[in-house]
Protein backbone atom coordinates (compact mmCIF):
# COMPACT_ATOMS: atom_id res chain seq x y z
CA UNK A 1 0.00 0.00 0.00
CA UNK A 2 1.28 3.45 -0.93
CA UNK A 3 2.10 5.65 2.05
CA UNK A 4 2.15 9.42 2.17
CA UNK A 5 5.33 11.44 2.47
CA UNK A 6 5.87 12.19 6.16
CA UNK A 7 6.40 15.92 6.64
CA UNK A 8 9.22 16.03 9.18
CA UNK A 9 8.39 19.17 11.13
CA UNK A 10 11.21 18.51 13.57
CA UNK A 11 13.86 18.58 10.83
CA UNK A 12 12.30 21.56 9.04
CA UNK A 13 12.08 23.49 12.33
CA UNK A 14 15.72 22.67 13.08
CA UNK A 15 16.72 24.12 9.73
CA UNK A 16 14.64 27.25 10.37
CA UNK A 17 16.23 27.72 13.80
CA UNK A 18 19.67 27.47 12.19
CA UNK A 19 18.66 30.17 9.68
CA UNK A 20 17.41 32.34 12.55
CA UNK A 21 20.70 31.89 14.42
CA UNK A 22 22.67 32.97 11.32
CA UNK A 23 20.50 36.06 10.92
CA UNK A 24 20.87 36.93 14.61
CA UNK A 25 24.65 36.67 14.28
CA UNK A 26 24.55 38.89 11.18
CA UNK A 27 22.36 41.50 12.93
CA UNK A 28 24.68 41.55 15.93
CA UNK A 29 27.79 41.87 13.75
CA UNK A 30 26.47 44.47 11.32
CA UNK A 31 24.22 46.55 13.58
CA UNK A 32 25.07 45.65 17.18
CA UNK A 33 21.46 44.45 17.50
CA UNK A 34 20.60 41.42 19.61
CA UNK A 35 16.89 40.53 19.31
CA UNK A 36 15.25 40.17 22.71
CA UNK A 37 12.21 38.06 23.61
CA UNK A 38 10.37 38.47 26.90
CA UNK A 39 8.13 35.62 28.07
CA UNK A 40 5.68 36.03 30.95
CA UNK A 41 4.25 33.00 32.73
CA UNK A 42 1.54 33.55 35.34
CA UNK A 43 0.91 30.57 37.60
CA UNK A 44 2.33 27.07 37.57
CA UNK A 45 0.47 25.18 34.83
CA UNK A 46 2.69 22.12 34.07
CA UNK A 47 2.20 22.22 30.28
CA UNK A 48 2.87 25.96 30.20
CA UNK A 49 6.06 25.48 32.22
CA UNK A 50 7.34 23.01 29.62
CA UNK A 51 6.41 25.28 26.70
CA UNK A 52 8.07 28.30 28.32
CA UNK A 53 11.23 26.34 29.13
CA UNK A 54 11.48 25.19 25.50
CA UNK A 55 11.00 28.74 24.22
CA UNK A 56 13.64 30.14 26.56
CA UNK A 57 16.18 27.42 25.70
CA UNK A 58 15.72 27.79 21.95
CA UNK A 59 15.81 31.60 22.14
CA UNK A 60 19.20 31.45 23.86
CA UNK A 61 20.49 28.77 21.49
CA UNK A 62 19.70 31.13 18.59
CA UNK A 63 21.88 33.83 20.16
CA UNK A 64 19.01 36.08 21.25
CA UNK A 65 18.37 37.66 24.60
CA UNK A 66 15.77 35.79 26.62
CA UNK A 67 13.93 37.47 29.48
CA UNK A 68 11.72 35.30 31.66
CA UNK A 69 9.14 36.54 34.14
CA UNK A 70 7.43 33.91 36.28
CA UNK A 71 4.62 35.44 38.31
CA UNK A 72 2.55 33.69 40.99
CA UNK A 73 -0.96 32.51 40.11
CA UNK A 74 -2.50 35.10 42.42
CA UNK A 75 -0.91 37.99 40.47
CA UNK A 76 -3.63 40.54 39.74
CA UNK A 77 -4.41 41.99 36.33
CA UNK A 78 -3.08 45.44 37.26
CA UNK A 79 0.34 44.01 38.15
CA UNK A 80 0.52 42.05 34.92
CA UNK A 81 -0.48 45.09 32.87
CA UNK A 82 2.24 47.12 34.60
CA UNK A 83 4.85 44.51 33.65
CA UNK A 84 3.67 44.57 30.02
CA UNK A 85 3.86 48.39 29.96
CA UNK A 86 7.42 48.18 31.28
CA UNK A 87 8.41 45.73 28.53
CA UNK A 88 6.63 47.79 25.86
CA UNK A 89 8.87 50.72 26.81
CA UNK A 90 12.12 48.71 26.89
CA UNK A 91 14.03 49.12 23.57
CA UNK A 92 16.02 45.95 24.28
CA UNK A 93 12.79 43.91 24.20
CA UNK A 94 11.58 43.30 20.64
CA UNK A 95 9.05 40.56 21.31
CA UNK A 96 6.61 39.98 24.17
CA UNK A 97 4.76 36.73 24.75
CA UNK A 98 2.30 36.13 27.59
CA UNK A 99 1.81 32.41 27.98
CA UNK A 100 -1.81 31.30 27.64
CA UNK A 101 -3.89 30.12 29.50
CA UNK A 102 -3.96 32.74 32.21
CA UNK A 103 -5.61 32.30 35.62
CA UNK A 104 -9.38 32.78 35.54
CA UNK A 105 -9.31 36.15 37.30
CA UNK A 106 -7.26 37.73 34.47
CA UNK A 107 -8.96 38.66 31.21
CA UNK A 108 -6.87 37.34 28.31
CA UNK A 109 -8.29 39.83 25.79
CA UNK A 110 -7.31 42.75 28.02
CA UNK A 111 -3.77 41.42 28.35
CA UNK A 112 -3.31 40.80 24.62
CA UNK A 113 -4.64 44.28 23.86
CA UNK A 114 -2.03 45.81 26.19
CA UNK A 115 0.95 44.43 24.25
CA UNK A 116 2.53 46.83 21.75
CA UNK A 117 1.44 45.42 18.35
CA UNK A 118 5.00 45.87 17.08
CA UNK A 119 6.17 43.48 19.83
CA UNK A 120 3.21 41.08 19.68
CA UNK A 121 5.14 38.05 18.39
CA UNK A 122 2.09 35.83 19.01
CA UNK A 123 0.24 37.90 16.38
CA UNK A 124 -2.95 38.03 18.45
CA UNK A 125 -3.38 41.79 18.91
CA UNK A 126 -6.40 43.13 17.02
CA UNK A 127 -4.08 45.42 15.04
CA UNK A 128 -2.05 42.49 13.75
CA UNK A 129 -5.19 40.45 13.08
CA UNK A 130 -6.62 43.38 11.12
CA UNK A 131 -3.43 43.83 9.11
CA UNK A 132 -3.45 40.15 8.17
CA UNK A 133 -7.14 40.28 7.21
CA UNK A 134 -6.61 43.30 4.97
CA UNK A 135 -3.39 42.13 3.35
CA UNK A 136 -1.21 44.46 5.40
CA UNK A 137 2.12 43.82 7.07
CA UNK A 138 2.01 42.85 10.73
CA UNK A 139 3.12 40.04 13.00
CA UNK A 140 1.39 36.72 12.29
CA UNK A 141 0.52 33.89 14.74
CA UNK A 142 3.32 31.36 14.87
CA UNK A 143 1.41 28.10 14.36
CA UNK A 144 -0.31 29.24 11.13
CA UNK A 145 3.02 30.57 9.85
CA UNK A 146 4.58 27.19 10.55
CA UNK A 147 1.76 25.41 8.73
CA UNK A 148 2.31 27.49 5.59
CA UNK A 149 6.06 26.83 5.70
CA UNK A 150 5.36 23.08 5.93
CA UNK A 151 2.96 23.28 2.99
CA UNK A 152 5.54 25.14 0.94
CA UNK A 153 8.11 22.48 1.82
CA UNK A 154 5.88 19.93 0.06
CA UNK A 155 4.29 21.96 -2.75
CA UNK A 156 6.88 24.67 -3.40
CA UNK A 157 6.76 28.43 -3.05
CA UNK A 158 3.87 28.98 -5.46
CA UNK A 159 0.57 27.75 -3.99
CA UNK A 160 -1.60 29.60 -6.51
CA UNK A 161 -4.80 27.78 -7.45
CA UNK A 162 -4.55 25.12 -4.75
CA UNK A 163 -7.88 24.34 -3.11
CA UNK A 164 -7.44 24.57 0.65
CA UNK A 165 -9.88 23.46 3.34
CA UNK A 166 -9.33 24.49 6.95
CA UNK A 167 -11.35 22.69 9.62
CA UNK A 168 -11.57 25.06 12.57
CA UNK A 169 -12.14 28.80 12.79
CA UNK A 170 -10.24 29.80 15.94
CA UNK A 171 -8.51 33.16 16.22
CA UNK A 172 -5.25 31.36 16.97
CA UNK A 173 -5.11 28.96 14.00
CA UNK A 174 -8.13 28.61 11.71
CA UNK A 175 -8.83 32.22 10.79
CA UNK A 176 -5.21 33.34 10.37
CA UNK A 177 -4.19 30.35 8.28
CA UNK A 178 -7.19 30.99 6.03
CA UNK A 179 -5.95 34.54 5.51
CA UNK A 180 -2.38 33.38 4.90
CA UNK A 181 -3.50 30.87 2.27
CA UNK A 182 -5.72 33.48 0.61
CA UNK A 183 -2.63 35.67 0.40
CA UNK A 184 -0.92 32.71 -1.31
CA UNK A 185 -3.70 32.77 -3.95
CA UNK A 186 -5.31 29.54 -2.78
CA UNK A 187 -9.04 28.94 -2.99
CA UNK A 188 -9.97 28.68 0.68
CA UNK A 189 -12.91 27.09 2.49
CA UNK A 190 -13.19 27.37 6.28
CA UNK A 191 -15.24 24.50 7.69
CA UNK A 192 -16.48 24.14 11.26
CA UNK A 193 -18.97 22.43 13.55
CA UNK A 194 -21.96 23.85 11.66
CA UNK A 195 -20.69 22.85 8.20
CA UNK A 196 -22.90 20.42 6.30
CA UNK A 197 -21.39 17.21 4.89
CA UNK A 198 -17.92 17.91 6.26
CA UNK A 199 -16.34 14.76 4.74
CA UNK A 200 -17.43 15.84 1.26
CA UNK A 201 -15.99 19.34 1.80
CA UNK A 202 -12.68 17.81 2.88
CA UNK A 203 -12.50 15.54 -0.15
CA UNK A 204 -12.21 18.64 -2.38
CA UNK A 205 -9.03 19.81 -0.69
CA UNK A 206 -5.58 19.79 -2.26
CA UNK A 207 -4.46 21.19 1.11
CA UNK A 208 -6.31 20.05 4.24
CA UNK A 209 -5.52 21.79 7.54
CA UNK A 210 -7.21 20.35 10.63
CA UNK A 211 -7.34 22.28 13.92
CA UNK A 212 -10.41 21.27 15.91
CA UNK A 213 -9.12 19.52 19.04
CA UNK A 214 -11.06 16.29 18.43
CA UNK A 215 -8.90 13.15 18.46
CA UNK A 216 -8.66 11.40 15.08
CA UNK A 217 -11.85 13.01 13.79
CA UNK A 218 -10.73 13.13 10.15
CA UNK A 219 -10.68 9.66 8.61
CA UNK A 220 -8.87 8.43 5.54
CA UNK A 221 -11.99 8.50 3.37
CA UNK A 222 -12.29 12.25 4.06
CA UNK A 223 -8.98 12.87 2.29
CA UNK A 224 -8.55 13.53 -1.42
CA UNK A 225 -5.95 11.14 -2.91
CA UNK A 226 -2.60 12.92 -3.04
CA UNK A 227 -3.65 15.82 -0.77
CA UNK A 228 -1.27 17.55 1.64
CA UNK A 229 -2.63 17.10 5.18
CA UNK A 230 -1.52 19.39 8.01
CA UNK A 231 -2.67 18.12 11.42
CA UNK A 232 -2.52 20.87 14.04
CA UNK A 233 -4.26 18.85 16.76
CA UNK A 234 -2.51 17.57 19.87
CA UNK A 235 -4.73 15.29 21.94
CA UNK A 236 -3.81 12.96 24.78
CA UNK A 237 -5.86 9.75 24.80
CA UNK A 238 -5.74 6.57 26.89
CA UNK A 239 -3.22 3.95 25.74
CA UNK A 240 -4.11 0.74 27.61
CA UNK A 241 -1.74 -1.19 25.33
CA UNK A 242 1.11 0.64 27.10
CA UNK A 243 -0.16 -0.25 30.55
CA UNK A 244 -2.78 0.87 33.01
CA UNK A 245 -3.16 4.65 33.19
CA UNK A 246 -0.85 5.26 30.24
CA UNK A 247 -1.63 7.77 27.48
CA UNK A 248 -0.40 8.71 24.02
CA UNK A 249 -0.57 11.75 21.78
CA UNK A 250 -2.67 11.77 18.62
CA UNK A 251 -3.77 14.47 16.22
CA UNK A 252 -7.14 15.49 14.86
CA UNK A 253 -6.51 13.19 11.88
CA UNK A 254 -6.57 9.39 12.00
CA UNK A 255 -2.95 9.17 10.91
CA UNK A 256 -2.68 5.63 9.53
CA UNK A 257 -5.99 5.95 7.65
CA UNK A 258 -5.08 9.30 6.13
CA UNK A 259 -1.47 8.37 5.35
CA UNK A 260 -2.73 5.60 3.07
CA UNK A 261 -4.50 8.20 0.90
CA UNK A 262 -2.69 11.52 1.26
CA UNK A 263 0.32 12.64 -0.73
CA UNK A 264 1.97 14.13 2.34
CA UNK A 265 1.00 14.36 6.01
CA UNK A 266 2.33 15.75 9.28
CA UNK A 267 2.74 13.29 12.16
CA UNK A 268 1.70 13.98 15.75
CA UNK A 269 3.97 14.57 17.53
CA UNK A 270 6.80 15.83 15.34
CA UNK A 271 4.86 17.79 12.71
CA UNK A 272 3.40 21.22 13.36
CA UNK A 273 4.48 21.44 17.02
CA UNK A 274 8.21 22.04 16.51
CA UNK A 275 7.47 24.71 13.91
CA UNK A 276 5.57 26.88 16.37
CA UNK A 277 8.60 27.73 18.52
CA UNK A 278 10.88 28.07 15.49
CA UNK A 279 8.41 30.57 14.00
CA UNK A 280 8.31 32.44 17.31
CA UNK A 281 12.07 32.97 17.02
CA UNK A 282 11.62 34.03 13.39
CA UNK A 283 8.90 36.52 14.41
CA UNK A 284 11.18 38.02 17.08
CA UNK A 285 13.90 38.67 14.50
CA UNK A 286 11.34 40.23 12.14
CA UNK A 287 10.04 42.45 14.95
CA UNK A 288 13.57 43.52 15.90
CA UNK A 289 14.37 44.45 12.29
CA UNK A 290 11.16 46.46 11.85
CA UNK A 291 11.65 48.34 15.09
CA UNK A 292 15.16 49.34 14.01
CA UNK A 293 14.51 50.12 10.34
CA UNK A 294 16.55 47.15 9.10
CA UNK A 295 15.62 45.05 6.07
CA UNK A 296 13.87 41.82 7.05
CA UNK A 297 15.78 38.65 6.16
CA UNK A 298 14.27 36.33 3.55
CA UNK A 299 13.58 33.25 5.62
Amino acid sequence: MRKAQIIDGKAIAENLRAMVAREVAALTSAHGLVPGLAVILVGDDPASRVYVSNKIRQTREAGMNSLEFRLPAETDETTLLAKIAELNADPAVHGILVQIPLPDHIDEATIVAAIDPAKDVDGLHVTNAGLLATGGTGLVPCTPTGCVLLIRHVLGADLSGQEAVIIGRSQLVGRPIAQLLLNENCTVTVAHSRSRDLPEICRRADILVVAVGRPEMVRGDWVKPGATVIDVGINRIPAPEKGEGKTRLVGDVAYEDAAAVAGAITPVPGGVGPMTVACLLRATVIAACRQNGIAIPDF
